[in-house]
């Protein structure tokens, strides 16, 4: 899974694509159908958690797929992150994330892709990204990272905030061959 994310990344970072205006006020690349497809399963997505509706959010993501969160414990497997979102959508509201810009690239098999996108949230805005594959014929998330911006300005004072929390955190890690 890491693997097909990293080798998805230098795909990304390999590949120009002109962007255009998409239905949801993201960019995407011109005129492709399944890059538009891709476009319009994310917005219904992030648009599923928004309504609360637990079963279309997941039912866009694959058996085998990973969610990142913000905070360095939150990697989860799709049945664990089930787990920790379903009082979210219980309550009536899981999270509203708007993307604001949003870039999609495709393999060339046209059977897998990846994105990365711009997002309103209520923690300001966060950095999305993510691969996606063909399931059946139809677009699914296999692993998604969010991530919160922050300016270059303000890095050492959130390195001060979270330094003794992330000392922990890496001290509850096994070690590493």
């Amino acid at each position: 899974m890491i693997r097909q994310f990293l080798i998805c990344c230098i795909f990304a970072s390999c590949t120009l694509g002109a962007a255009q205006e998409s239905p949801s006020g993201a960019t995407t690349q011109s005129g492709d159908p399944e890059r538009a497809a891709i476009d319009a399963m994310l917005t219904q997505w992030h648009k599923a958690a928004a309504d609360a509706d637990f079963e279309g959010y997941f039912s866009l993501m694959t058996e085998r797929a990973t969610f990142i969160g913000t905070d360095a414990s939150e990697n989860w497997g799709k049945d664990a992150f089930m787990e920790f979102s379903e009082p979210y959508f219980k309550r009536g509201q899981a999270w509203s994330f708007t993307a604001i810009e949003r870039n999609i690239y495709l393999h060339p098999s046209g059977e897998w892709g990846w994105f990365d996108e711009i997002l309103d949230t209520w923690m300001k805005l966060c950095r999305g990204s993510g691969v996606v594959i063909k399931v059946d014929g139809k677009w699914k998330i296999s692993h998604y990272v969010l991530s919160m911006t922050m300016p270059n300005e303000e890095v050492e004072g959130a390195i001060a905030l979270k330094k003794e929390r992330d000392s922990v955190f890496k001290a509850s890690l096994p070690p590493r061959n």
